[in-house]
């Protein structure tokens, strides 16, 4: 038995509008990570045992491992697919929002769902929710927005239609946002839903492997460059920094998702709170955080680097060079040392 934390209001209106939708849109955000791609494809697989005809819908690719999880090749990328895309939107009855706080979050796909006509619902887990929707239902404290998702359809009377492949999705979700339940895991409920998701099929092995036991020989040699020739650490303020510019990454043939984790690595070294990585995109820099106990990535986030996230998990970018990038990061260490480290 599991806290009953949804409005019983949202509830109600989500399954008025899900039962009167023939035609769902599921949409999730820019380079979709497993919680995002988990809880689109597991709210695919039930809508679709109701009848529903669904698709998914994500503005770019998403990571090689994630490509494993039941339903994953029938996932539209719309930057391949652009005048689908719109189609897709101008069909829709009802779109299902995941794992996504703001219109900004989806890049290109912006413009279309606020153009678009249809009934909206929002299911998230991230701070300050802004998108105008039908339903709203956010809770960042939920470790995973497939967490919360569970817990939705449990409240809509779905339960017995999550399959195995449902579990398995959702599953996949939850442990890629905790990093296979390493941090933002203290909810003892997080583990009872894990237990049902396993009762109903979900092959957490199967998924260790494949999310985090298999690297390719390329990406095994990119992070141990990055750790022994561009990790910086400052002891003085229990923080470090990894860095990879545009060729580096190019000399060790990156593809996406060969970085994935490479910012939590440093807090393995005792003393370090604070963990930052900067990669080099073609438009920004790119800026990934991660804290242990208390230290505020969020707020760091936000208030240096136009972005957001969750306590121990956040992001951002940095418009200018990778050297200014790290030397602005090196000035926010110095500079707000009592305010962050306090």
């Amino acid at each position: 038995m599991i806290s009953r934390i949804i409005d019983e209001k949202n509830v109600r209106l989500a399954k008025a509008l899900i039962d009167k939708a023939d035609n769902i849109l599921i949409v999730s955000h820019m380079s979709p990570d497993g919680d995002a791609v988990g809880s689109a494809l597991a709210a695919s697989h039930v809508l679709t045992s109701l009848g529903k005809e669904v698709k998914i819908l994500v503005p770019d690719n998403f990571l090689g491992q994630l490509k494993c999880l039941p339903g994953a090749k029938e996932i539209v990328i719309a930057s391949k697919y652009p005048d689908f895309a719109r189609r897709l939107f101008d069909r829709a009855g009802l779109v299902l929002c995941l794992d996504f706080n703001e219109p900004s979050r989806i890049g290109s796909l912006k413009l279309l769902l606020e153009e678009c006509k249809a009934h909206k619902i929002l299911v998230d887990h991230h701070l300050n929710p802004d998108l105008e929707a039908d339903v709203i239902i956010s809770h960042p404290e939920m470790a995973a927005t497939a967490y919360l998702l569970f817990r939705l359809l449990c409240r809509l009377e779905l339960f017995n239609e999550i399959d195995k492949n449902a579990a398995q999705c959702i599953l996949a979700g939850m442990m890629t946002d905790t990093g296979n339940f390493s941090y933002n895991c203290s909810d003892p409920e997080l583990y009872t839903v894990e237990a049902e998701l396993i009762k109903k099929g979900a092959d957490k092995e199967a998924l260790c492997r494949e999310l985090f036991g298999t690297v390719s020989e390329n990406c095994m040699r990119l992070n141990a460059y990055a750790i022994l020739k561009k990790m910086e650490v400052f002891p003085e303020f229990s923080a470090a920094l990894i860095t990879l510019s545009r060729d580096e990454l190019n000399r060790f043939h990156y593809t996406k998702g060969d970085t994935e984790g490479l910012v939590n690595r440093p807090l393995s070294i005792p003393g370090v709170r604070y963990s930052a990585f900067m990669r080099q995109e073609s438009d920004c820099i790119r800026v990934s955080m991660r804290s242990v106990g208390d230290f505020p990535v969020n707020l760091v986030c936000s208030e240096h680097f136009d972005g957001g996230g969750h306590l121990n998990a956040a992001g951002g970018d940095y418009h200018g060079t990778l050297e200014e990038a790290a030397e602005y990061f090196r000035n926010i260490l110095k500079d707000n040392k009592e305010k962050y480290l306090s």
